[in-house]
């Protein structure tokens, strides 16, 4: 038992930590992004703002761009389009890997779709709900605070951590529960103690090691996925050092900044 409770409080802070130990990139202004606009913002002002993929406007005036500026003005707003998604898919896979690590531990113990994992799936629901809330308004449509990479664990600790606790909390109370009635039915069947007890200490055992394995894969390929969205920024960072060069209204107004 102690094995799934440690599993499960690894998995309740996946999440949280994954992409802020793998990606130390910062977002220096606010990021707005519509099917047709890219818009930086700095308190509550547009400073600079892409249209389609690439109509320039900084600070409310358009700027004419050559087609080398046009091109590489382009493959950055594509460029952001493509990866400010990847944050909310990176924080929604974080809680799934939880949930199913949960959802097996109590399925095992209870039987798929009882009363309780039913209860435990409904709490993960609606805690992804909230996290694809916090940053992606409606389809398309996403908004992500400056700063948002240096700061992604603390925001999740701010806003989720003690939910995700609360939830894990509520879990393990809910398998100790399972526990002590599978042991009861393991006790009515079986008039034997000592082997009662060989065989559910079996099962726990075997349960453990699923979810290390099922739980090891999962994180694995996660910190594969929040690495490849590090290299990703790095690389956009890159192309807007060459706007910043290439076209002067910009040069003030850093967005991507790696450390």
């Amino acid at each position: 038992m102690i094995k799934i409770f440690l599993l499960l409080l690894f998995v309740s802070f996946l999440s949280l930590n994954t992409l802020a130990e793998q990606c130390s990139v910062n977002f220096n202004y606010g990021v707005i992004i519509d099917p047709n606009h890219i818009r930086m913002i700095e308190h509550n002002k547009t400073v600079v703002q892409i249209n389609g993929k690439n109509q320039l406007f900084v600070e409310g005036r358009e700027i004419k761009l050559n087609s080398e500026q046009q091109q590489l003005v382009s493959q950055f707003s594509l460029g952001i389009r493509d990866q400010v998604p990847e944050i909310v898919s990176i924080a929604i896979e974080g809680v799934d890997i939880g949930l199913k690590a949960v959802n097996k531990a109590i399925g095992s113990l209870t039987g798929e779709n009882s009363a309780s994992q039913q209860k435990i799936q409904a709490k993960f629901d609606e805690l992804k709900w909230r996290i694809r809330t916090r940053f992606n308004q409606s389809a398309n449509n996403y908004y992500i605070a400056p700063q948002d990479f240096a700061d992604f664990d603390d925001i999740f600790t701010g806003e989720f951590e003690q939910e995700i606790e609360e939830i894990i909390s509520d879990s393990i109370g809910t398998i100790l529960l399972a526990v002590g009635e599978a042991m009861i039915s393991d006790s009515t069947n079986n008039n034997g103690g000592e082997q009662r007890l060989s065989t559910f200490d079996e099962r726990m055992e075997t349960m453990g090691k699923d979810l290390e394995l099922e739980i090891s894969a999962s994180a694995n390929a996660l910190e594969e996925k929040a690495e490849q969205f590090c290299l990703k920024l790095t690389e956009l960072n890159e192309i807007e050092s060459k706007i910043q060069h290439s076209i002067s209204p910009l040069s003030q107004f850093n967005l991507i900044e790696t450390n």
